[in-house]
């Protein structure tokens, strides 16, 4: 076990530890330390997408200019499999196997390694969110395949993928909406933070009239958070007092923008940008998120 464990390398011992991982170190490590000579090609018509695949759909604008830069340069970096019964699982590089597929290739160069079914699931999650966002209720459903099969909690979730706790919780919160709902999202017909707003509703009727109401009117999360605020207080009798300020429309674009981004709610006003935070560690996670270094004492 200890030879095994010892044989992952840095970056996958990172990856299937309970710290934060990153992607590329794992990917980096294990191409690293591959010989050429055990970079195979192997037939496209032999590698099957990973299972635990989070992502769906993918931007085919994006995977045709990939199958040009293929077609000019070849596959710059090998994709990473798993061998299975049946020809190979892919582990990390499907963006690369579409492209090379439109390319017109046969075959791609390919690292072979063995990774357990929950190793496999973390690959193809960190892999997406690191590197091309998956659509909001992708991400969902892969945070609650993680907690189902690691048994991790939220917090450990949200500590492993860079994410606050918050954000975590709130994006298993949109599992409950109908899936008529969840479709609106994957299309992007819905923003994450109009899904979030809707998915504290109970009344699944309301939420689907209202969702038709966000898309045909383009409405804003903040116009939307106005509606749902009035209908509390309608429901429960308690006015609560608010502050109505006619605010700049770029500025709640951008807070949307930014709520997305960092995983907790922005606000902008006065010239200045709101950004609260959990903890230290929360506040870390940000900081990284703008690619500001901490510099332990």
């Amino acid at each position: 076990m200890e030879t095994k464990r010892k044989a992952l390398g840095k970056g996958l011992e990172q990856l299937f530890s309970n710290e934060r991982i990153d992607f590329d170190s794992f990917e980096a490590d294990i191409v690293k330390s591959t010989k050429k000579s055990d970079i195979i090609e192997i037939p496209l018509n032999e590698i099957r997408a990973n299972p635990y695949q989070p992502r769906k759909t993918f931007n085919e604008i994006a995977l045709n200019e990939l199958a040009l830069s293929i077609l000019e340069h070849g596959v710059v970096q090998p994709i990473i499999v798993k061998q299975s019964i049946k020809g190979y699982e892919l582990v990390a590089g499907e963006r690369r196997v579409k492209a090379a597929g439109i390319a017109g290739l046969k075959t791609i160069p390919a690292i072979i390694r063995e990774f357990t079914d929950n190793q496999m699931m973390e690959i193809a999650l960190v892999e997406n969110i690191q590197r091309e966002n998956l659509n909001a209720m992708e991400e969902a459903l892969a945070y609650k395949n993680i907690i189902a099969s690691t048994g991790l909690t939220q917090e450990e979730v949200a500590k492993k993928f860079g994410k606050s706790r918050t954000h975590v919780t709130n994006m298993l919160g949109l599992l409950r909406l109908p899936e008529s709902i969840g479709k609106l999202v994957t299309e992007g017909k819905l923003s994450m933070a109009h899904a979030r707003a809707l998915s504290k509703i109970d009344d699944i009727p309301y939420i689907e009239k209202l969702s038709s109401r966000i898309v045909a009117e383009n409405m804003s999360v903040h116009t939307l958070e106005e509606i749902l605020a009035r209908r509390t207080e309608e429901l429960t009798g308690v006015v609560h007092k608010r502050k109505i300020k006619k605010l700049n429309h770029r500025y709640n674009i951008y807070e949307d923008i930014l709520r997305d981004k960092i995983g907790t709610k922005v606000k902008i006003y006065n010239l200045k940008i709101e950004i609260p935070f959990e903890n230290d560690k929360d506040l870390e996670r940000i900081l990284e998120l703008f690619n500001i270094e901490i510099e332990e004492d």
